[in-house]
């Protein structure tokens, strides 16, 4: 079994971090290869960026379709997301969308972990998108300080808040950046932490093994229509 991993920007860094903790977790069992998208900007923050990097994203999918079985968009907005899912034959998945949704079962209320109070919007849209608003407690920002300067303490100190705060049960990790601190975050407050490159390898591997797709009758057409 092969997963591809689209990382949305630019940024080389992000992409060797999303490739190392997708083999890590494959380890051996499956195939991996992250590529990013050489042609967007370095962080997928506004709609802008997001449209940026829509061209590059489906050359990537219709470059690599033929030999993977699945797709994994690795950015917690899930950019461009309903557009590959319709012209993509195989399982597209996004990682906003596998963490938030197990998440769900594995709590009664999640919280989202967030960069910047810009993306708060942002992800909020997305919750109610996938129908999700019920179960979420939060979507903290650690402090007030620029997302470089954002240490492992201030996210711990905001799920910590989240879970005391909010009614947290399941802290979500809102950013593919962010994938090293799964198993920190949830050593130290003892609830589930979810990475959402992670979640989206678990649900793309298994929708590949069971070899079942996106439904095309409808919400996303193929060429034929129904």
């Amino acid at each position: 079994m092969n997963i591809f991993i689209i990382n949305p920007n630019s940024d080389p860094e992000m992409t060797q971090v999303i490739r190392q903790k997708a083999q890590n977790f494959a380890s051996g069992d499956f195939e991996v290869e992250c590529q990013r998208v050489t042609e967007a900007p370095s962080f997928i923050e506004t709609y802008e960026d997001e449209i940026k990097s829509a061209p590059g994203m489906i050359k990537r999918l219709r470059e690599n379709e033929s030999y993977f079985h699945a797709f994994i968009v690795a950015c917690h907005c899930d950019p461009n997301l309903d557009l590959l899912k319709e012209i993509s034959t195989k399982p597209v998945l996004g990682i906003g969308e596998a963490s938030m949704k197990i998440a769900t079962l594995l709590g009664h209320r999640f919280s989202i972990l967030s960069t910047t109070p810009h993306s708060i919007p942002n992800k909020e849209a997305l919750v109610r998108k996938y129908h999700l608003q019920d179960s979420l407690a939060s979507i903290r920002v650690p402090g007030k300080e620029k997302r470089q300067n954002q240490s492992r303490d201030s996210y711990l100190h905001a799920a910590r808040k989240a879970m005391k705060e909010d009614g947290a049960e399941v802290i979500v990790l809102g950013c593919a950046g962010m994938t090293d601190l799964d198993k920190f975050l949830e050593k130290n407050t003892g609830v589930p932490v979810l990475d959402g490159v992670v979640c989206g390898l678990m649900i793309a591997a298994g929708l590949a093994k069971y070899n079942t797709s996106i439904s095309k009758i409808r919400r996303y057409r193929g060429k034929s229509g129904f």
